[in-house]
């Protein structure tokens, strides 16, 4: 999916060019943690052609401080991977990650998203780099990224969960958007003629299509909720 999102954009951006640059609606913010109603969960094109994805996952008996672990702390092979989506997750590999941290590591992966193999570069940045202006609640984590092609020096997307305590638990609200090109430097998105190009109206529009956003909808429900059923377990016996 990310290939087909990154790699279509390239090929359309000097073709697209000529049509401008799309009307921008503003960066993502952390509203989305407060719910929108109507689109707690579901897909939608925003008005600068980029897809909007958004995905609400109750997690009975997790708290947000064991998510933040399971990123920062746990998860180190793909055997940990593949256990938290055994039908799609296929490999793993971290660059730059220091222990008990995931902000600045790049997350290396192999996986199916719908029936897509992806072979993806996520790399965590601090959730402002995303959202801009975020005030989250004491206790609420946020795990943002950019999200591009592993073997290609590009990103296609960004993300961001953010996970707040609910009464019996914890609930993650996603948000993935898909179509915000840019080049990469090293882990650094920097500005390009690709990027500039990339992220016309017309290129998003040719590029992003509802398929991958769904796609990537229920590939995200299903793994947050895989994770869910087995991580409060993991956690207290890793605390001993």
């Amino acid at each position: 999916m990310m290939r087909w999102i990154v790699g279509g954009a390239v090929v359309f951006a000097l073709g697209v060019g000529i049509f401008g640059l799309p009307p921008f609606s503003g960066q993502p913010t952390a509203g989305f943690a407060e719910g929108e109603p109507g689109f707690e969960t579901g897909v939608k094109r925003l008005p600068n052609g980029i897809y909007e994805v958004s995905v609400r996952t109750p997690m009975p008996g997790v708290s947000p401080e064991m998510v933040g672990w399971w990123f920062g702390d746990y998860m180190e092979t793909t055997e940990h991977y593949r256990r938290w989506f055994p039908d799609a997750h296929l490999w793993m590999d971290w660059e730059n990650k220091v222990d008990g941290q995931f902000i600045g590591a790049s997350h290396l992966v192999h996986e199916y998203i719908g029936e897509d193999l992806n072979k993806l570069r996520i790399q965590f940045v601090e959730p402002e780099e995303v959202l801009g202006e975020v005030n989250l609640a004491d206790g609420d984590v946020a795990v943002c990224a950019r999200v591009g092609l592993l073997e290609e020096p590009i990103y296609g997307g960004e993300m961001c969960h953010i996970v707040r305590n609910v009464e019996g638990g914890a609930e993650m609200r996603s948000r993935f958007w898909l179509g915000m090109v840019a080049a990469r430097e090293g882990n650094e998105a920097v500005p390009s003629v690709i990027g500039t190009l990339g992220n016309a109206y017309l290129a998003r529009l040719l590029t992003v299509k509802e398929a991958s956003a769904t796609a990537l909808l229920n590939h995200c429900f299903d793994e947050m909720t895989i994770l869910a059923g087995f991580l409060p377990k993991l956690y207290a016996d890793a605390q001993g």
